[in-house]
């Protein structure tokens, strides 16, 4: 298990090394290039034993025993590890919502009247309003 979690760490290394040499080798000389690589494979290397020792703790933290005994310390352990979620029946309240209720649905006459908003009419004077265009405009 070390030596994986080693061996991961190394080629993560290894491809932040090469990486960073890549993209400093560009604008820098090849000496400079390869002090950032190294910069570089070492941040990757700790990085990633960071990351798989962190994922470790978490593994380590989420694992729920099989068979729980009946004392109380391993009752505490377990408790709150299941969820068991669900939803109370709502079939009544769809129904009521998709059933329209009296006078909402039905007309006068039955038939379609399409919505008629008031229109919004400006009562200023024409020659005032193109006054004030032009004014806006200058500035």
């Amino acid at each position: 298990m070390k030596t994986r979690t080693v061996l991961i760490s190394l080629s993560c290394g290894l491809a932040g090394f090469i990486f960073t040499f890549l993209f400093s080798l560009r604008n820098n000389l090849p000496m400079t290039s390869l002090f950032r690589g190294l910069a570089g494979f070492i941040l990757w290397f700790l990085l990633a034993l960071a990351l798989k020792w962190i994922m470790g703790i978490i593994g380590k933290q989420t694992d729920i025993p099989d068979n729980p005994s009946s004392s109380s310390g391993d009752v505490q352990e377990t408790l709150g590890a299941q969820l068991d979620i669900s939803t109370p029946d709502e079939n009544e309240e769809i129904k009521n919502l998709l059933k329209p209720e009296s006078g909402q649905g039905k007309q006068e006459n039955g038939e379609f009247r399409p919505l008629q908003p008031p229109k919004l009419v400006s009562m200023k004077d024409p020659e005032e309003l193109a006054k004030a265009v032009r004014h806006l405009k200058n500035e």
